[in-house]
């Protein structure tokens, strides 16, 4: 017992040490958690002696995976990209599924072994391309929507391969035909009380647990429902994964999707990554030398057949050839469920260990490249389009004239928001130049004859070709924070008198971007309230005097007062959010709270790293308290700052640590 529970702390702080690495060079946390598992595989530190114990566990993740995405699964969504979904998804999966299955064959697979080749092949990473696209800010492009088109088709494809699999095991003593028959009709039963159940029972039940205010009552519902789902599908000799999914996606379409997939992440998560490192002690280091030239060569064939598949699904439903080249790039990996499939091949004898330990080494070095593939597409997919040089090459090119400018305003990305100031700035016959790195959208602007050009801003040649040391500003217009700060950075060092006003929809990051040198940042949801706020006080009879006078004092003082805001049951936060957003807090001295009888010059609340919003006593509101006042039991001090030192200032209020 205490054996296990010392390699099982061992296996956690390896995980938590290779998910932090693997996150510091870009890698997705999944290869950290298979990593893990070779780690602690039998070829290496061997710490547990029957690894398929936890197997059972593991196959929680799955559960929990399927059900996510059943939530997320949407079916209104789906119809409304039917054309891609339907068309370029489903002739990438068949296609895919049929090449590879053949090529199986060929290299010596038995024909239902084959066949799970094809469709493990077949299926691309969802987590791993829609997070990178998203992070790179492209996830709207023509190009990030075929991958995501042909990833929802793949993921409705995920559950009738589950149900396959087992289907296909060698011990099956019935013809493929009629246990497929058999499957589909024991579905069709438990698609029929899933789907009554959730229409007439689950709606009732979360309506009386979301009035009891209750989380962990919330939560233990939620992970019931999808284990009875799993149970149910389970024992219909169906997989529990298709319960699941079912369970996730009656659910979807409730006003309770959101909090529901918010109580199974951590479970799911944490599962989830057991699971892989579950499936990562299944590969066997000690064949790697001799299956290192396969795996590579396997490597090889699947990146580059994948690819030209896409292209010809595109192709028949005539896409742009570009966009087509960028999104099999974006998906020529193969997906977590890939890894699912071989595993449950193993598990069923269609696949031997080899056979899944290869294809598992195949799995983990194409996710390896993807983060690479996804940044680089647009490049590649240019060379192999073979488009003219004059799109990109030619519009690098900044002519001569164009630092002939003085006193100008440099613009830095030319979305909605850059080409709405440039309007304004051109009917006020102020000049500026604007720099952009979309080929497509600098070429439909210099048509129209507007001074943009083509280059990417973190260069210090582009901004010294458009005249950055006679400008009088730069604006920042591009919504991609990392991106923001690397350019004020260089600009401020480049030439630190010079005013830099940066756009952003990230309020609660204000602060990175004016300790990188920002001059001015315009936070999006802020300023929308203060034009709000504008309306509603012109509305109300104030003068528009004092309107604006007020408008100017909350943006030199970086919207001070509007920082800070009281957090309820709806507010989302994650990790980022949750160390950046200002929280405001009512504090209600008791009887016997440390503060009582105490000055707030004596409290000194700004060492505890939270500002005082207000003072409340006998119902009358103190706005700016000043610092000699003796707190009193009933008193309510208003005080706002970051979640954790909120927390930590009303404790030292209260108890006096």
């Amino acid at each position: 017992m205490h054996g296990n529970l010392g390699n099982i702390l061992i296996l956690m702080s390896v995980a938590v040490v290779a998910v932090w690495l693997f996150k510091r060079i870009n890698l997705p946390p999944i290869l950290a958690y298979l990593f893990c598992g070779i780690l602690a595989g039998p070829d290496i530190l061997a710490l547990f002696e029957h690894p398929e114990d936890m197997q059972n566990f593991a196959e929680l993740g799955i559960v929990f995976l399927l059900f996510s995405l059943g939530l997320e699964f949407s079916l209104p969504k789906m119809l409304a990209m039917r054309h891609l979904v339907f068309g370029v998804g489903l002739g990438q999966m068949v296609i895919t599924t049929l090449v590879f299955t053949g090529l199986a064959l060929l290299v010596g697979f038995e024909q239902k072994a084959a066949l799970v080749v094809g469709g493990m092949v077949a299926l691309s990473s969802t987590a791993i391309v829609i997070k990178q696209t998203s992070d790179l800010g492209i996830l709207n492009t023509p190009r990030a929507q075929i991958a995501v088109s042909i990833l929802l088709l793949q993921d409705l494809a995920v559950v009738p391969l589950l149900i396959l699999v087992p289907l296909l095991s060698a011990d099956s003593e019935q013809s493929l035909a009629l246990a497929i028959s058999f499957a589909f009709l024991k579905g069709l039963i438990v698609v029929g009380i899933l789907m009554s159940v959730g229409k007439w029972v689950l709606p009732k039940v979360f309506s009386e647990v979301a009035r009891t205010r209750t989380d962990e009552l919330f939560v233990l519902t939620t992970i019931m429902v999808a284990l009875m789902a799993a149970g149910l599908a389970f024992s219909f000799g169906l997989s529990m994964a298709l319960g699941a999914f079912l369970a996730g996606m009656m659910l979807g379409e409730s006003q309770y999707k959101h909090q529901l997939e918010a109580d199974i992440r951590p479970f799911r998560d944490i599962l989830m990554g057991l699971f892989f490192i579950t499936i990562g002690m299944r590969l066997e280091p000690h064949n790697l030398p001799a299956q290192i030239h396969w795996a590579l060569l396997g490597l090889a064939c699947i990146v580059v057949l994948k690819v030209c598949i896409i292209r010809i699904s595109a192709l028949i439903f005539h896409l742009d050839k570009k966009d087509a080249w960028a999104a099999g790039l974006k998906l020529c990996q193969m997906g977590e469920f890939s890894f699912v499939l071989a595993a449950l091949a193993v598990d069923h004898q269609i696949l031997t260990s080899q056979q899944g330990s290869l294809l598992l080494t195949i799995g983990v070095m194409s996710m390896a490249i993807t983060p690479w593939l996804v940044d680089k597409s647009p490049e590649f997919a240019k060379i192999i389009s073979r488009e003219k040089e004059l799109d990109v090459a030619g519009l690098k090119q900044v002519p001569d004239n164009a630092k002939e400018m003085s006193d100008h305003v440099l613009i830095f990305g030319f979305g909605r928001v850059g080409q709405s100031v440039s309007r304004l700035l051109k009917t006020e016959a102020i000049p500026y130049k604007v720099v952009d790195a979309d080929p497509v959208r600098v070429q439909e602007s210099q048509s129209a004859g507007e001074p943009v050009y083509f280059g990417d801003v973190k260069q210090k040649d582009i901004l010294r070709a458009v005249g950055i040391d006679k400008a009088k500003m730069v604006l920042i217009t591009f919504d991609q924070h990392e991106k923001a700060k690397s350019v004020i950075e260089l600009v401020s060092s480049l030439y630190p008198n010079l005013p830099i006003v940066v756009r952003t929809r990230k309020d609660y990051r204000m602060e990175e971007l004016l300790d990188s040198g920002a001059t001015q940042v315009v936070p999006e949801i802020l300023e929308g309230s203060l034009m709000l706020v504008t309306q509603v006080l012109q509305l109300s009879g104030v003068p528009m005097s004092r309107i604006l006078k007020r408008v100017r004092k909350e943006r030199k003082g970086h919207y001070g007062n509007m920082h800070g805001f009281f957090p309820g049951e709806t507010t989302e936060l994650d990790y980022v959010k949750q160390d950046k957003l200002e929280f405001m807090h009512a504090v209600i001295l008791t009887s016997d709270a440390f503060a009582v009888g105490k000055s707030l010059q004596e409290l000194d609340i700004a060492a505890m790293k939270v500002s005082l919003r207000g003072l409340r006593r006998d119902n009358n509101e103190l706005p700016d308290p000043e610092q000699g006042t003796i707190l009193q039991a009933g008193d309510v001090l208003v005080i706002a700052g970051k979640p954790r030192r909120v927390e930590s200032a009303e404790r030292l209020l209260l108890e006096g640590h």
